[in-house]
């Protein structure tokens, strides 16, 4: 009982107080980056996953302050396959990007530093067990640069249509 109720508390806190979210009357909004310094990685990606028939369901430019996750939360469906793509600044050492289902089970983690292969793009595909809402928390380390901006892609794979 006190978990879920605990996890509301400090995720309507960080909301709250967070300084990448600007409230507008009462509403809060995440604010975009200016431009997408990101568009030729993202527009590969979408090529490339659209190719091996994904679609695109959800994607943003946000800005996120250096070393505070910025939380993104997504209905998924039980059995479907899912690919989640995390773009970062290049000039960030370090990436981390890690996803909790809906009992705060922490079902994925991704790191990646800078000057690795991947460099600073995360991805991983996911297929969830049931249908339920999903965290994703992705955070970037850059010791010059206080605000960043970053880049969440969430795409998924159909299920085959009935043969007639």
């Amino acid at each position: 009982m006190c978990k879920p109720l605990c996890a509301c508390f400090i995720a309507c806190f960080c909301i709250l107080f967070s300084p990448t979210l600007r409230a507008q009357g009462d509403v809060i909004k995440l604010q975009s980056c200016e431009g997408n310094p990101y568009q030729h990685a993202v527009d590969s990606i979408k090529k490339a996953c659209t190719e091996q028939g994904y679609v695109l369901l959800r994607e943003a430019s946000i800005q996120m302050e250096s070393e505070y996750e910025m939380p993104v939360v997504l209905p998924m469906t039980g059995g479907t396959i899912y690919q989640f793509f995390f773009i970062g600044d290049p000039t960030s050492k370090l990436y981390e990007v890690r996803m909790y289902d809906f009992s705060e089970r922490q079902v994925v983690y991704k790191r990646n530093q800078w000057g690795d292969v991947d460099g600073n793009i995360i991805s991983y595909t996911y297929t969830p067990q049931a249908s339920e809402y999903h965290m994703i928390k992705p955070v970037q380390v850059n010791k010059k640069k206080k605000n960043l901006c970053g880049y969440v892609m969430l795409m998924k794979k159909p299920e085959p249509t009935a043969r007639k």
